[in-house]
């Protein structure tokens, strides 16, 4: 079980003291947003970039955007060990998850809660990793939508080898549901970031 405090809930004004009050974490998750495929705006590669000589973690990013092609060579160069993209973004999926893998990234695609399971099919040989939203994309503190978590063990039983990661309303009341439900990596932006004790937090995430 792997944790992956998600950087859009940490303290922008002080990135670098953020990351290092996460470094019980094996992974770190940054969410990338482009205003239009959702309804919201995070940050460039510069911040990726800035950080990644800051952490040895496994950098984690999430791409919500509307067309990502152009921006995978540009996260991977930042410093993303494992890059996202969305099902629902419209574009050719296989040829980004081709353009990730040819970065030297490792590919995941991303669920919405209302996306189901069979839209990751016919990409999971190509996958390292599937990511199930488990809140509508776009803003942290979140409730967790308990309906979404099924998906992971439909994935799981079709593609064994894949590493499924939940993203959304993850804390202490809803991460067994997630560790129960089968996920392998757990993101947690506020739980983690706005704690008196993350690493404490972290740890009991992690079960």
């Amino acid at each position: 079980m792997y944790i992956a405090p998600s950087l859009l809930a940490a303290d922008f004004s002080a990135l670098g003291s953020e990351v290092a009050k996460a470094a019980a974490a094996e992974w770190l998750h940054i969410d990338i947003m482009d205003g239009r495929f959702v309804p919201n705006l995070s940050m460039g590669p510069q911040i990726v970039a800035a950080l990644r000589d800051k952490s040895s973690q496994v950098f984690d990013v999430h791409l919500m955007l509307e067309n990502p092609a152009p921006y995978i060579p540009v996260f991977r160069q930042a410093g993303a060990d494992v890059i996202a993209v969305h099902a629902e973004c419209g574009q050719d999926i296989a040829a980004l998850l081709a353009a990730i893998r040819d970065s030297g990234a490792k590919p995941a695609l991303a669920l919405k809660p209302g996306t189901p399971a069979e839209a990751l099919f016919p990409h999971g040989d190509q996958l390292y990793m599937a990511l199930v939203m488990t809140v509508e994309p776009g803003f942290g503190g979140q409730k967790l939508i308990p309906e979404a978590l099924p998906k992971i063990q439909e994935i799981k039983s079709r593609f064994p080898h894949l590493l499924v990661e939940v993203d959304g309303g993850v804390n202490r009341e809803t991460a067994p549901l997630c560790r129960a439900a089968g996920a392998d990596i757990l993101v947690a932006g506020t739980a983690v970031f706005r704690a008196a004790d993350p690493a404490g937090e972290i740890a009991a995430l992690r079960g």
